[in-house]
C-alpha cells in the first residue's frame, strides 16, 4: 500500500526534496546520517535556513510564520526533511512553546516571543518533569508565589533536554497549593540567565550530556511572563503534550534508519529468512503508523489533539527502539566497540555507533509521557474501559 499523491502534491514533494538536499549544509546532513550528536550551532543554522524560507514552523498560524498546508503536505514536509538527513526544527520551539503562545498567549507575548522562537534566536527549554513528578506530572511541587508584579519561583526540574543551551525555559509551577493537583498549576516563561537559575548536567548511560537538572532559588519572574491565566496551565500542558506525542513518532527518521539497516545487512538478507521477515514486519508497522499519523493530524482541531496521539507516541517509540535493536544485532560483536575513534579501529562507523544509539533510545518509552501512561489514556479515551 502506498500513498497516492496528486500532481500538485507530487510537485510540492519535489520542491521540498530539492530544498532539503541543496540548502541545508552537507556537513549537517552527514552528521545526521552518521547518527552523530549535532552541535548547538548546527541545529541553529539549519532551523534559521528553514525559517528564512518559511519552512521552520508550518504548523503555526500563518500570521506568525506558519503555512496553510493540508495535513498531507505537512506530512510530506516532515517526511522529506527526515529522508534528506535534515534535523527537524527544535521541538521545544517549533512544536511545544510556539504553538502554546500562539494559542493562549497575549498579543504582547506573541509579538515578543514568536518571531525569535521561530528563528531560534531564543533557544527554549522545557521545565515540566520533576524528581517526584514524571509520569504523574500534576504532582509537581515547583512553587511560584506572587509578590507584587513578580512571581518568586523555588523548586527543581529534571531531565531538561539540551537545557545547557537554553536561553529561556517554559516552566510549569504550582501557584495554588490548596487546589486539586491539576487546578493549581500555571505556566511561566523564565529567562535562564536570571539570578537563582542553575543548570546541572546529568550524564546518560551512553556517556553523553543531553539532559540536565534545573534549580530555581528565589527566581523573580515578571507577572507579564505568565502564559494565559493563572492556575489554568494544565490545559496548556495537555495541548503541548498532544503536539509532543505526535512529534515523538518520527516515522520518516525511523524508516530512514531501517533503510540503512537493510544496506548494512547486505547479503544476510538473502541468507537469513528470519532477518528478512523481521525487517518486512517493521516496514509494515511503520506504514501503519504513518497512516495513523495522517489521520491524527487530520482530525485534530480547536487546539485539542486527537486522543490517538497517544497511540503514535506508544507505537512510535516502540518501533524506534526495535530498529535500534535490529542495528545492534546486525553489528554483532562489533557493537561492543562503542564510541571508538576512527583512528582506533577499522570497524565500520555504524557498528561503533549502534550501542550508544540503542542505549540512548531506551528513554523514548519514558519522555513525552511514559508508555504506561499512554496505555491508560488509550484505554480510557479510545477504548472506553
Amino acid at each position: 500500500m502506498q500513498l497516492a499523491l496528486s500532481a500538485e502534491d507530487a510537485e510540492f514533494r519535489d520542491e521540498m526534496r530539492e530544498f532539503f538536499t541543496t540548502k541545508i549544509p552537507q556537513e549537517i546532513r552527514d552528521a545526521v546520517r552518521d547518527r552523530r550528536e549535532l552541535t548547538r550551532e548546527q541545529i541553529v543554522e539549519s532551523m534559521r535556513i528553514m525559517n528564512e524560507a518559511g519552512l521552520a514552523v508550518p504548523n503555526w498560524p500563518v500570521e506568525w510564520g506558519g503555512q496553510d498546508w493540508s495535513p498531507l503536505r505537512r506530512h510530506i514536509w516532515h517526511e522529506e526533511m527526515q529522508r534528506a538527513y535534515v534535523p527537524v526544527p527544535l521541538a521545544f520551539n517549533a512544536s511545544m512553546i510556539g504553538p502554546v503562545i500562539a494559542q493562549f498567549g497575549s498579543q504582547e507575548m506573541k509579538e515578543k516571543f514568536l518571531p525569535p522562537t521561530a528563528n531560534l534566536d531564543i533557544w527554549w527549554s522545557q521545565g515540566f518533569s520533576e524528581p517526584d513528578a514524571g509520569s504523574d506530572l500534576a504532582s509537581l511541587k515547583c512553587r511560584a508565589v506572587r509578590d507584587g508584579d513578580e512571581y518568586v519561583v523555588n523548586g527543581q526540574k529534571t531531565w531538561t533536554t539540551l537545557g545547557q543551551y537554553g536561553d529561556w525555559i517554559f516552566n510549569l509551577v504550582r501557584t495554588d497549593p490548596e487546589a486539586k493537583k491539576q487546578a493549581g498549576i500555571s505556566m511561566l516563561l523564565i529567562d535562564m540567565t536570571s539570578p537563582g537559575v542553575e543548570v546541572r548536567p546529568i550524564e546518560l548511560i551512553d556517556g553523553g550530556h543531553e539532559v540536565n537538572e534545573v534549580w530555581f532559588t528565589d527566581v523573580r519572574v515578571p507577572v507579564e511572563n505568565l502564559v494565559g491565566e493563572e492556575n489554568r496551565a494544565w490545559d496548556y500542558a495537555k495541548f503541548l503534550l498532544g503536539n509532543e506525542r505526535v512529534g515523538v513518532a518520527p516515522v520518516g527518521a525511523t524508516k530512514r534508519v531501517l533503510a540503512q539497516a537493510k544496506e548494512w545487512a547486505g547479503p544476510l538478507l538473502e541468507e537469513d529468512p528470519l532477518l528478512a521477515a523481521r525487517i518486512v514486519e517493521l516496514e509494515n508497522e511503520l506504514l501503519a503508523l504513518e497512516l495513523t499519523a495522517l489521520r491524527v493530524v487530520a482530525h485534530s482541531a480547536d487546539g485539542k489533539p486527537h486522543p490517538a496521539s497517544s497511540v503514535l507516541k506508544l507505537k512510535g517509540t516502540e518501533l524506534q527502539q526495535a530498529v535500534t535493536e535490529l542495528v545492534v544485532d546486525l553489528a554483532g560483536p562489533a557493537s561492543l566497540a562503542s564510541g571508538a575513534a576512527d583512528d582506533q579501529t577499522d570497524l565500520p562507523w555504524w557498528t561503533r555507533r549502534s550501542t550508544p544509539v540503542y542505549l540512548n533510545f531506551r528513554k523514548a518509552s519514558i519522555y513525552g509521557g511514559s508508555n504506561e501512561v499512554q496505555r491508560q489514556i488509550i484505554a480510557r479515551t479510545i477504548l472506553g474501559l
